[in-house]
């Protein structure tokens, strides 16, 4: 079934408004607006040097690192992974963190995330592994999600050698990332594979049909708008499942049909953002299976509000939320 969907370039719902930081923050991005990237801007080359490099972020902090590469699905290329650890933990068996990066998978590098992920091994004492996976369009549906898969199962099979617990792996990322940790999520429980101790999906990207409210009220205006999300969801799909309620459920998590027995989620987006509905929406559906997930919903809070606004007072209170989840999560597996 072929779908359509268009950008407005303007609310046509009105929306909910920004919280005043998270406004002063989004008004002083707007004095320099960058061109609307098309399939033929999407940046490649470089920009693994567009955030500092891992030793600037980790900025003395006793964290040790390295890059690996590692199998990637049967009959596709090697993959490349970061591993962070804490210095001097050898000899400790650790809680794991797989961190998968967002940019609507069309865009990014694990680089990008860097600083979450260190902000995590240092505070919680924790194996991270942020993985990199192929991109759309040049990549397109099940690549990437396949990529993610593998990484998990690596981190799972191999963590013993890297001193850390298979039975405490948490998978997460944000946008893009979470949509991905939300199929891994499936795909592991489909496959029968490893289980995953919990899956931290932050203002996750997961249904492609862009038919909600909110995908309507932020089309124009905030982080990451109504335009981008169609072009994401285009290059990943195709222009025939693009927005369709046909696309696959590895693809976006809201298309699945069954979300029973899933890890348990921690579920955290802004009020102000297209994603809203449908991460509250997928909050319910697996509260209706029994299943367990702790959803934040930030008051005016934009896309990826933490990362823009890292100051702001929901950012505070939302990394406060998250670290305690976290705490929570790794100490019941022990």
């Amino acid at each position: 079934m072929t779908a359509t969907a268009t950008a407005a370039g303007r609310p046509t719902v009105t929306p909910v408004p920004f919280d005043p930081e998270v406004q002063a923050v989004l008004d002083e991005l707007a004095r320099n607006p960058q061109p609307a990237l098309t399939r033929a801007t999407l940046p490649r080359e470089g920009t693994d040097r567009m955030f500092p490099d891992n030793d600037s972020v980790i900025s003395g902090r006793d964290i040790d690192w390295e890059d690996r590469v590692i199998p990637g699905p049967a009959g596709s290329p090697d993959m490349e992974i970061t591993i962070f650890r804490p210095r001097g933990s050898t000899g400790e068996v650790l809680p794991a963190f797989l961190n998968i990066h967002g940019g609507g998978m069309i865009v990014g590098h694990r680089s990008w995330e860097t600083a979450r992920v260190v902000d995590i091994v240092a505070e919680h004492r924790v194996v991270a592994v942020n993985v990199e996976y192929r991109l759309a369009p040049e990549h397109p549906f099940p690549a990437g999600v396949e990529d993610c898969y593998a990484g998990f199962a690596w981190l799972h099979e191999n963590a013993a050698a890297l001193g850390a617990d298979p039975d405490r792996i948490i998978v997460g990322g944000g946008s893009a990332g979470g949509g991905l940790t939300a199929a891994v999520a499936l795909m592991a429980r489909d496959r029968q594979g490893p289980v995953m101790a919990g899956q931290l999906l932050l203002c996750p990207m997961i249904d492609n049909t862009n038919t909600t409210v909110s995908s309507r009220q932020y089309d124009g205006i905030g982080t990451w708008q109504r335009e981008m999300n169609l072009l994401a969801w285009s290059c990943v799909l195709g222009e025939e499942l693009a927005f369709s309620a046909e696309a696959p459920a590895y693809a976006a998590a809201s298309r699945a049909t069954d979300v029973s027995n899933l890890p348990p989620a921690f579920i955290e987006v802004g009020e102000a953002e297209a994603f809203r509905d449908e991460d509250t929406e997928y909050a319910l559906r697996l509260w209706a299976t029994g299943g367990q997930a702790e959803l934040h919903v930030w008051g005016g809070g934009a896309h990826g509000f933490d990362m823009y606004m890292p100051d702001a007072e929901i950012s505070r209170a939302a990394l406060a939320a998250r670290a305690s989840w976290l705490r929570r999560t790794w100490s019941s597996g022990r």
